[in-house]
């Protein structure tokens, strides 16, 4: 479970949605198996995915994210919901590619030319959709293109997830700063002074961290936020509204599993009943099995 802090400046030009991810991210690697490439595009995915889950203004409130490109990752989706939980998967958690010029992980080249996708099921009759080019495929330069260009929002997203050698994660985080409709220019011009001077998110992480070694996780994200901001002038210094908490979570049940059977068909079902006796489908999201015998598939076929 990881703490997410919004808070406000005190001219209230802009909000701030903060979040460190260490520990879900970690704990996605492990579901998927993921090499560092695929660890640092899924996280970021994630990460992104649930702060804008905790944007949401209901807790029944969905989003998903999808970033799909012709590289050989394919696809990597998200889930979230207003509550912060979130899950996600990534189509080739064993890509792996050279490191780019400047010794990154090359997470835009995994995914290569392709499309973002967001949906918004908000409970209206039908969800919101909104869908641009990536612009790099580095995922936070792709959210904040959307929310421009989709949602006429000005919005600064980053990301980041750090790979250790034992391909552990040592550190991944999230940023996202979005300008309010009565923003001061002069919050503006010191927010891109700020941005343009920033450090990358996880060695602000790193740094926080090494600093503060007894700081809890909330108290963590708390002095990230100072360091962030720190010099940015008193008139546009952020004070803390509300802390969240993103936690990835699968919410597959058997229930679920048996509906996806039944939108198959009667024809593919009766074949399976025929020609293999019984079914075994697996969560793409956690990965769990589910399997059901000849039985079991032929009270679904009753049911159809």
């Amino acid at each position: 479970m990881s703490k997410a802090i919004i808070a406000i400046d005190k001219s209230r030009s802009f909000r701030v949605y903060l979040t460190i991810t260490t520990e879900m991210v970690q704990q996605a690697a492990d579901i998927h198996d993921t090499t560092p490439l695929a660890a640092a595009g899924l996280g970021r995915v994630l990460t992104g995915a649930g702060l804008m889950g905790i944007m949401m203004k209901n807790p029944e409130d969905k989003l998903t994210v999808s970033f799909k490109g012709e590289g050989p990752a394919k696809q990597i989706l998200a889930t979230a919901y207003g509550t912060g939980k979130v899950k996600g998967y990534i189509s080739n958690p064993y890509v792996d590619l050279p490191l780019t010029e400047a010794g990154k992980l090359d997470v835009g080249g995994s995914l290569g030319l392709g499309e973002l996708t967001v949906i918004r099921d908000i409970g209206l009759k039908e969800p919101y959709m909104g869908t641009i080019a990536l612009v790099t495929g580095e995922i936070a330069d792709d959210l904040t293109a959307y929310f421009y260009i989709s949602e006429q929002q000005n919005t600064s997203v980053a990301l980041g997830v750090k790979v250790e050698t034992d391909l552990s994660i040592g550190a991944a985080g999230g940023m996202i700063i979005q300008m309010l409709p009565d923003a001061e220019e002069g919050s503006i011009s010191a927010l891109e002074n700020m941005i343009a001077n920033l450090p990358p998110l996880t060695s602000l992480i790193d740094e926080v961290k090494q600093n503060n070694r007894a700081a809890s996780e909330s108290g963590l994200v708390l002095l990230l936020l100072e360091r962030i901001f720190a010099g940015i002038g008193e008139d546009y210094e952020p004070v803390v509204l509300e802390e969240r908490e993103i936690a990835w979570e699968c919410d597959c049940s058997r229930e679920r599993i048996e509906q996806a059977l039944m939108t198959i068909g009667r024809k593919d079902l009766q074949e399976i009943i025929e020609e293999d006796g019984q079914a075994e489908l697996q969560c793409q999201f956690c990965l769990k099995k589910y399997n059901f015998n000849k039985e079991e598939l032929e009270g679904i076929m009753e049911r159809l």
